[in-house]
């Protein structure tokens, strides 16, 4: 099974923005994963990783759900 984790910066709010990743990915792979981690962070972080693989980096790209969820499909 896959784990997923969301680091997402507490100081700049992303919490709401980790947690709609997280409910996407549930939706869509919830049976597929063995969890979705929502892991605290600072310094402007919100990255997903997947087995320890970034998958998706706010620093990289923009927020697009759909984007992350593609991404995610190639490891599930």
């Amino acid at each position: 099974m896959t784990t997923v984790e969301i680091e997402y910066c507490v100081p700049c709010g992303f919490l709401d923005r980790a947690q709609d990743i997280q409910r996407a990915l549930l939706q869509q792979f919830g049976d597929r994963l063995d969890r979705v981690a929502l892991v605290t962070g600072d310094h402007g972080v919100l990255q997903v990783r997947v087995d320890d693989d970034v998958v998706w980096d706010k620093a990289d790209d923009p927020y697009d759900l759909d984007v992350i969820t593609r991404r995610l499909r190639e490891y599930v």
